[in-house]
């Protein structure tokens, strides 16, 4: 090879990168690694650090204001906001954010973790949903309890709810045991020994309750202000009795609602206890009442706070009991919804005596367009119901457009003789929302 070539392939091998090592240095180091120049290829990029973050950014906020921010999060996503890291742990664990919150869960066994972290947030109020164990050790663990709904928890025992309460439990102001089937009058008795301060109570559905459990609510839940007896089938007049302090019993003087649907063994006498033993009663439900007539209602106009009565489907209420009502001249809400002895001649009584009547309930009564033009004159009337009043038409309509212009809520279910253009009085009032108007164009 010439000496010109040998410089040709010198410059070539230049040119590509290519450097050749000393043949001493090769043989010793046969494995070492080495790096080879080659500035035809391109170097790889090494990403510059992350500048922390500087400013307002969320992670350099002050607990305070984590824990203001997590107050306006669903319930939901405050538990998730407590599983991003500890400085959001931290901040979700304050007691300001779950503030009036309930919490919801299944009690299938045992978890005092869980029950720990409630308490540390200082949970106040407890939805079960499903019950197999661990009533006790959550009524235990949550001693600042105030509320607890068991809604619905069939398998719910007098001896659960007996080893629930077995000591006093002081900030308990609410307990819902509706549809609670298996509790009795044993259970009502330890509620009245350890809830002293209960001032809630639901029983709705609880058909084993009878009079003797109403006893022993009058002696000891002296500060309760609501009680729904609903569908206890077994309370009769007695009981009520029992309530209003009648015989024995030191009674329920600071009740305020009283719900009594479906109770059926309930008489007029029932009403005459709670005229005179509850003076501080505003509401009181007796729908399905069917044994309630209208000397009851004579009696029920005496109480001076009373400002909500549910009639609806007692059949012995007729007109006359509507004057009675009337003559308090105190209600915000009536409803004689089915009651078929109820017609246009009440409506005269109640335009009388309701003049401050926001709540109006007629459904399926003997109602003509002449009872309707009565009721356009209760100028502060908010809602209306009329359903299934077969014989209202659109005379009526218009004077209801021209005279209830505060109404905001109205149900034409079933009215089948009204048309179109009776119906453009009621769409045109100023403040209507709600309007239903099911199987209206049926002939």
């Amino acid at each position: 090879m010439s000496a010109w070539t040998e410089e040709v392939l010198s410059w070539h091998e230049e040119r590509l990168g290519l450097t050749e090592l000393p043949t001493t240095t090769r043989r010793k180091n046969r494995t070492a690694p080495y790096r080879i120049h080659r500035p035809h290829l391109s170097t790889s990029h090494v990403p510059e650090p992350v500048p922390e973050p500087q400013g307002t950014h969320i992670s350099r906020l002050y607990p305070e204001l984590l824990a203001l921010i997590f107050e306006k999060l669903p319930v939901r996503d405050k538990g998730r906001a407590a599983q991003v890291c500890r400085t959001w742990r931290d901040a979700a664990d304050r007691r300001s954010v779950w503030r009036g919150v309930e919490a919801a869960l299944h009690l299938r066994r045992p978890a005092p973790v869980l029950f720990a972290s409630l308490a540390r947030r200082g949970v106040r109020k407890l939805q079960v949903l499903s019950l197999r164990r661990g009533l006790r050790d959550a009524v235990a663990s949550l001693p600042g309890l105030e509320s607890l709904s068991l809604s619905g928890c069939y398998s719910v025992t007098d001896a659960a709810l007996a080893s629930a309460f077995a000591s006093e439990l002081p900030a308990l102001k609410r307990l819902d045991l509706s549809l609670c089937k298996q509790v009795t009058d044993s259970s009502l008795g330890r509620i009245a020994q350890s809830l002293k301060n209960l001032e809630e109570l639901e029983l709705g559905g609880c058909c084993n309750v009878t009079d003797t459990g109403l006893l022993l609510i009058a002696w000891g839940l002296r500060k309760l202000r609501r009680l729904n007896l609903r569908s206890c089938w077994h309370v009769n007049d007695d009981g009520i009795a029992h309530l209003c302090g009648g015989g024995e019993a030191r009674g329920t003087p600071e009740l305020e609602y009283l719900g009594l649907q479906d109770c059926q063994r309930l008489t007029d006498e029932a009403l005459k206890h709670a005229a005179t033993g509850l003076p501080k009663l505003k509401s009181i439900n007796l729908s399905f009442c069917v044994a309630v007539t209208d000397a009851g209602l004579r009696h029920l106009a005496k109480l001076p706070l009373l400002e909500d009565v549910n009639l609806r489907a007692c059949d012995g209420v007729s007109d006359a009991g509507v004057a009675h009502i009337a003559e308090s001249g105190r209600l915000r809400s009536l409803d004689v919804s089915f009651c078929d002895k109820v017609g246009d001649e009440a409506l005269l009584h109640a335009t009388l005596g309701l003049s401050g009547l926001r709540s109006l309930s007629l459904s399926a009564c003997r109602l003509t367009d002449e009872g309707l033009e009565r009721v356009a004159r209760l100028s502060q009337l908010e809602t209306l119901n009329i359903g299934q009043c077969t014989r209202v038409t659109d005379r009526g309509l218009r004077a209801l457009g021209e005279g209830l212009q505060n109404l905001k809520a109205i149900d034409l279910y079933g009215c089948t003789c009204i048309t179109p253009q009776g119906l453009d009085h009621i769409v045109k009032l100023p403040r209507l929302s709600v309007l239903n108007l099911g199987l209206w164009h049926v002939r």
